[in-house]
């Protein structure tokens, strides 16, 4: 994404943010529970993301995307959240390779391959963790030996998200197996399925279904050494500022199903009754209300202070983790006291609201657990009153 995103008029963001909110409630909102239930990709879905622009939301419009910033993308992940976490997941894997591309790649490569990530015609994600590499990236084993004209990748990687479906990934692999430091020896290449690239199965999970995760081998693959982004030994850091973005997109998504917990536990409150009154008129049930009101407001506003950081430019680490952190925690508080509210209906799968259980969790794991959110926030506060 630009450091000088499209910054739009607030009538501008209301159309788009309109758009989206007519799509949810037309092409989502009727099949999610189904598709979620049969963990069925949502190819239809996929198809209207296409056609609104999705898969090129913050990409430049010198490349055929929307070049929305990140503030706007935020508030679009959140609505989407909202209705069904899955399908924020299929563009945000997607937008992080893209953002890697402009950001890194050579003219060349992003002429060759923005235009077609904006329109959905190529779609993918990032291939970082391993099956002993996850939090800790520099311990990944997958290696490019350089041959010629191209790298030789082998290797294996999983929890892949869009690798069933999609077309291609950004591949943080080991280019220099004796760098030390050992990130100095890390490396990004954009590899598209073929010969040696083989999908070896695809992962089942306790919630976030729809959206395909993978496990992946590279055997004896060869990929164009024009397929390297930017230059070798960079490929940690190129990828850190990525999830820069992937972190806002996270938090968003824990914003999103936070509100939902929330709006579903409102409405359920006037109408369920005990005790000869709407539950709404206990002040337990009051309590558990204004706390998770409370929690998403606050979430709500980290996650803004963290995209406007990011659409100025700035480094913002500690503001994206602490976004992060806090609203993905939020969506776990606010999940289980929404099933809590519901009484057996919470716990039943013709509501919503077990979704909303099953899928928060994975938001603490996902682009780096929260206990590593605490890690760089403490960090950069250190660091900021040592400067």
């Amino acid at each position: 994404m630009s450091s000088d995103p499209n910054q739009l008029s607030n009538d501008d963001e209301a159309l788009i943010l309109d758009s989206i909110d007519r799509f949810l409630e037309r092409d989502v909102r009727p099949y999610a529970h189904d598709l979620e239930a049969s963990d069925t990709w949502p190819a239809d879905i996929v198809d209207k993301m296409k056609e609104l622009g999705l898969f090129g939301a913050t990409i430049s419009a010198d490349y055929g995307g929307l070049g929305l910033s990140a503030t706007t993308y935020a508030k679009i992940v959140e609505r989407v959240s909202a209705v069904w976490m899955s399908v924020s997941g299929i563009f945000n894997s997607h937008l992080i390779m893209a953002a890697a591309v402009e950001r890194f790649g050579s003219e060349e490569m992003k002429l060759r391959y923005l235009p077609r990530f904006a329109r959905g015609d190529l779609r993918g994600g990032i291939a970082l963790t391993e099956p002993d590499a996850g939090t800790d990236l520099q311990g990944i084993r997958t290696r490019a030996v350089r041959d010629g004209d191209a790298y030789v990748v082998n290797g294996a990687k999983t929890w892949i998200s869009n690798s069933v479906e999609g077309h291609l990934l950004a591949v943080l692999v080991k280019t220099d197996s004796k760098a030390e430091p050992a990130h100095r020896g890390m490396s990004l290449l954009l590899i598209e399925k073929g010969e040696g690239f083989r999908v070896s199965r695809k992962l089942q999970k306790l919630g976030y279904k729809g959206i395909d995760s993978g496990e992946i081998a590279f055997e004896d693959c060869r990929v164009p050494a024009a397929n390297l982004i930017g230059s070798e030994g960079r490929g940690l850091q190129q990828i850190l500022a990525g999830l820069e973005l992937g972190r806002i997109n996270v938090a968003a998504r824990g914003v999103g199903i936070a509100r939902a917990c929330l709006e579903e536990s409102v409405a359920y409150s006037t109408v369920r009754k005990t005790f000869g009154k709407p539950i709404c008129e206990h002040q337990a049930i009051q309590f558990k209300l204004a706390d998770m009101a409370t929690r998403l407001e606050a979430s709500r506003l980290l996650v803004e202070q963290a995209a406007r950081a990011y659409d100025r430019g700035e480094r913002c680490d500690m503001e994206a983790g602490m976004a992060k952190l806090f609203a993905t925690e939020t969506a776990i508080h606010n999940s289980l006291e929404a099933m809590r509210l519901h009484g057996a209906y919470g716990y039943s799968k013709e509501y919503n609201i077990e979704r909303y259980y099953r899928d928060a969790p994975l938001l603490a794991i996902g682009e780096g657990t929260n206990e590593l959110q605490r890690i760089i926030i403490a960090r950069q506060l250190v660091a900021r009153f040592q400067s």
